[in-house]
């Protein structure tokens, strides 16, 4: 039997302690200093507060700067809120899923849906790498209760004459399957969603559907399309044949206006870009024809923050994207190592040296969003990101992520298989 010596035993012992210590401290050292009299809260939003299903909930923060993950930067970091959970532990990046739900695109505000009931509410700071600061900058922990039955919204009114209608596309026309679609509207305000304003409005377009409900929400889906930014233009993909465009405004909740402000419904045939030229000729450089493509870093990564290959999540859930070695710019804006994020659903990646379609299984964002809250059917799904320039064109060498399968279930996460 190998027998230890007192004192090398109580030398070992020290030793061990000491190394324990130093890799406490290093740990301590790792977490990002934050002044103490740095202060989070919730805007207009109170403890044990009653609010309805889904609401949007803003944050506020002195004393610090909102910076985008990845950003180093001192006093920086962004937000990030706990629903129904206690704190995570501090010395380690806070987790990413329906309970911590991360804003590392710099964002300040959120909408949220919550089920009947009562529910916790915290908000996290955190520096570049998801760790909150030391100390830690933490909101109070408060109580909301979204009721059983939700009252009843009043529609927002719309003057009279009001209306909205395609600019430049006519019922019966031919159109290419990837093309421009313009808006307009006369007598009302184009506005962003959550802006509140009188006689104001965002567009949705409704492409091969019915007008849905008008005293509620407008969906948001493959067949309806919001542009809650104020856009008034999409360039849209379809496959070729017969399809259905509609135009409806909808308030700063999504919910149409009292009368509605509709467009009439039009038919259009889509033919693919062969035929399409035949019958008119693009103009130069239309739909990116003929552009070189933007260079890229060799080192740069798209990749998912959640969820991960495998995961289950629930039929509408929100994508949230990462990005290394670029910055996200806006479609439109031309700035070197930038570009912006494209969702691939259920698809192979498109031809790189074209613009990327938006359509269904192509999905834009040309805002400069790091995150999508998006619907799915029931089921399994593949899931990518492509990043591309501001003409909507893949990099070069390509900014893709790896290809992730997702299962799409009722009970998200919690949902087991039936055997």
């Amino acid at each position: 039997m190998l027998r230890i010596a007192p004192a090398l035993l109580l030398l070992g012992l020290a030793l061990g302690i000491s190394l324990a210590d130093a890799s406490a401290q290093e740990r301590a050292r790792q977490r990002s200093p934050a002044p103490a009299t740095a202060r989070l809260s919730f805007i207009g939003l109170a403890d044990k507060a009653q609010v309805p299903a889904k609401l949007t909930v803003r944050f506020a923060i002195s004393g610090m700067e909102v910076v985008p993950a990845g950003q180093v930067a001192r006093n920086g970091g962004h937000h990030h809120l706990l629903i129904d959970t206690e704190l995570p532990p501090l010395d380690q990046p806070i987790p990413s899923d329906f309970n911590h739900i991360h804003f590392g695109g710099g964002q300040t505000e959120a909408e949220i849906a919550l089920a009947p009931g009562k529910h916790t509410l915290q908000l996290l700071f955190a520096d570049h790498n998801h760790v909150p600061h030391d100390p830690p900058i933490v909101s109070e922990r408060i109580t909301v209760e979204v009721p059983a039955t939700p009252a009843e919204k009043p529609r927002s009114a719309a003057a009279p004459g009001a209306r909205v209608f395609f600019t430049d596309l006519q019922d019966g026309a031919t159109i290419p399957s990837r093309a421009k679609i313009r808006f307009g509207t006369e007598g009302i305000t184009v506005t962003p969603a959550g802006t509140v304003s009188q006689n104001g409005g965002h567009h949705h377009l409704l492409v091969d559907t019915e007008l849905p409900a008008l005293d509620r929400e407008i969906p948001s889906d493959f067949n309806h399309l919001h542009f809650g930014r104020g856009q008034t233009e999409v360039e849209l993909s379809l496959p070729p044949g017969e399809h259905t465009l509609q135009l409806l405004l909808g308030d700063h909740e999504h919910v149409p206006h009292d009368p509605p402000v509709v467009s009439p419904r039009i038919r259009v045939r889509v033919v693919g870009e062969a035929q399409a030229s035949v019958a008119a000729p693009p103009p130069p450089n239309a739909y990116g024809a003929g552009r070189a493509r933007t260079a890229s870093p060799n080192d740069a990564a798209v990749y998912f923050v959640y969820p991960r290959d495998g995961d289950r999540i629930y039929p509408t859930s929100t994508i949230r994207f990462g990005l290394r070695n670029m910055g996200v710019a806006p479609a439109g804006v031309a700035k070197p190592n930038t570009g912006h994020h494209h969702l691939l659903v259920d698809t192979e990646p498109p031809a790189f040296g074209e613009p990327i379609p938006a359509d269904l299984n192509h999905i834009h964002l040309g805002g400069g969003q790091t995150e999508l809250k998006l619907t799915l059917p029931n089921g399994r799904h593949t899931l990518q990101l492509l990043l591309a320039d501001e003409n909507h064109v893949p990099h070069d060498p390509p900014v893709i992520s790896e290809r992730i399968t997702v299962i799409v279930a009722p009970g998200g996460p919690n949902a087991r298989r039936r055997r």
